[in-house]
């Protein structure tokens, strides 16, 4: 049985029950041993997610091919048998829970487990069985419980990993970081078709398929993306928290509303992007550590909810796609658009408002982390006061919506609030204030936004964007590739950028670009020598 250590972790169904873990569980798996199959059937990797005080989800989906045109990655048209396991020490000697879902094909042979009755704030380790073949060793957590602060929390956040635009080195690196939790922020996957959407010098690695439109083209590309060594390491070093963004469905979609309404286009019509809604939800879910709160419904399917480490933080991942009205102004950057002022415009709905906003009032916790997809804090690109130049995709097109949500942790008495931010493929830093256009209007809280892991190829290594001189709140802007480390303690929120110089040649190095503190009960940004 092949076991990767947790510095060495470089090559590696829906709708399951809950399972309690019992020491010494000793559940047989005969029933896996002998399912059929001639390869390997775990291409597409392991992996955790979900950490709550005494569990997590386990997941993993068969696949032989992954490349197969029709999305099952050349499984039987049956159920496979899968062990699973979950252990103390990364040896696999002291197990405390295993069993067997059934990987069907209904859902793209994914298993989902979900498991209850472990010790809470501790380390585990994980993996599948089916018949001879054995997974790698993952390493996941679960969280501390609720009245519990620990010493302090390593998280991790990345988002906008195009598959043709660069090589995932990136992911490797945050492997070797070793984070507690992985926070991804969206566009997990692209829908393009190959070569549509292209980086100078051409992409250096092709999309399978057309764009992604049904069940089959989701599931397809879902599996060429985890078949990447280093997204599959990234996996398997900690549990993961995610959020959709625009591309694991189509650009910059909003509600029911697809990115191209031309009627002699695809997706024209409500009735043709709910249909691509649905199966793009379905595909998600089965590839993803979700639980089964999280089972689509239709065209529908809930992934906003609050995460708790204990008494030190609350991680309340939002949906800003699902939503949202539908961009003012026809999307994209605008002068002047008098509608994106409109009090009734919303990004997130009236029911996510609601649970947010009643998420601050009830919050104890030192952090309060807004796990979300589009840039927060106003970015104007006008220098005369009288213009406003601004996109419509992010808060900027909904700024009522963003005032409420601001001025609800103020008057909750958040104690630290942090939005955390993907989308653009760049990295920034900003404090965020309730009004933007008054130099008094204090500092309430703090954003960071992580870069692309590939999406737009190598960047320039910018880092001073003109912008930042008529946005004093702007603190930050790189144009490299890379992620975000924080280290999260009682006292500070640390933030690392780190950053890649090229992605379209596999094994860049990595480096921090800048550092930044959050200091307990201090809005804004400190910059950390």
């Amino acid at each position: 049985m092949e076991n990767i250590s947790r510095r060495s972790l470089l090559s590696v169904g829906l709708g399951a029950g809950i399972v309690a873990a019992m020491p010494g569980a000793a559940v047989a798996v005969s029933t896996a041993d002998d399912t059929g199959l001639k390869t390997d059937p775990f291409m597409l990797g392991i992996a955790s997610g979900e950490p709550w005080a005494d569990g997590f989800v386990l997941w993993t989906r068969l696949a032989l091919n992954p490349l197969a045109e029709d999305g099952l990655g050349g499984m039987p048209n049956r159920s496979i048998p899968v062990a699973w396991e979950v252990a103390e020490d990364e040896g696999m000697r002291k197990v405390v829970a295993r069993g067997i879902e059934q990987a069907r094909i209904e859902t793209g042979h994914s298993i989902h487990v979900e498991l209850k009755g472990l010790k809470s704030g501790r380390e585990y380790f994980y993996r599948f069985r089916a018949g001879r073949y054995v997974t790698a060793v993952g390493r996941t957590m679960t969280s501390p419980a609720r009245h519990e602060t620990p010493a302090a929390l390593a998280m991790a956040f990345a988002s906008c990993s195009q598959f043709e635009h660069g090589y995932f080195t990136a992911y490797r690196h945050l492997t070797e970081d070793h984070p507690d939790l992985v926070l991804h922020l969206g566009d997990y996957i692209y829908e393009y078709k190959k070569d549509s959407y292209v980086i100078g010098g051409g992409n250096p690695r092709d999309h399978e398929g057309p764009e992604t439109t049904t069940l089959a083209g989701y599931r397809q590309r879902h599996a060429q993306y985890k078949s990447d060594a280093d997204l599959q390491a990234a996996h398997a070093v900690a549990p993961w928290l995610v959020v959709w963004d625009d591309h694991e469905v189509d650009n910059n979609w909003a509600d029911e509303v697809p990115e191209n309404q031309d009627p002699n286009q695809l997706n024209d019509t409500t009735e043709n992007f709910r249909k691509r809604r649905a199966a793009a939800f379905q595909a998600y879910y089965e590839n993803m550590p979700l639980r089964a709160s999280s089972v689509p419904a239709g065209f529908d399917m809930k992934i906003y909810r609050t995460l708790q480490w204990g008494q030190l933080a609350n991680f309340h991942m939002m949906d800003t796609r699902q939503y949202r009205d539908d961009q003012a102004a026809g999307d994209g950057w605008k002068k002047n658009v008098a509608e994106r002022l409109d009090e009734n415009r919303s990004i997130t709905g009236a029911e996510q408002e609601r649970w947010l906003l009643d998420g601050f009032k009830n919050s104890t916790q030192r952090w309060d982390i807004l796990g979300q997809q589009v840039f927060f804090t106003e970015r104007d690109r006008a220098q005369d006061p009288a213009i406003d130049d601004v996109s419509m995709d992010g808060w900027d097109g909904y700024a009522a919506s963003r005032r409420r949500i601001t001025q609800g942790w103020v008057d909750a008495n958040v104690r630290n609030a942090v939005v955390l931010t993907g989308d653009v493929h760049r990295n920034w830093a900003a404090d965020v204030k309730i009004d933007y256009k008054d130099p008094a209007s204090p500092v309430v809280g703090s954003e960071l936004v992580c870069t692309s892991i590939t999406s737009t190829g190598n960047g320039s290594g910018a880092t001073v964007d003109p912008v930042m001189a008529w946005n004093p709140h702007l603190k930050f802007y790189n144009d490299n590739r890379g992620y975000v480390n924080t280290r999260i303690t009682k006292d500070t929120m640390q933030a690392d950028f780190r950053v890649l110089d090229y992605v379209t040649t596999p094994g860049a190095p990595v480096s921090t670009k800048v550092s930044y503190e959050i200091l307990d009960g201090v809005p804004g940004l400190q910059a950390k020598a």
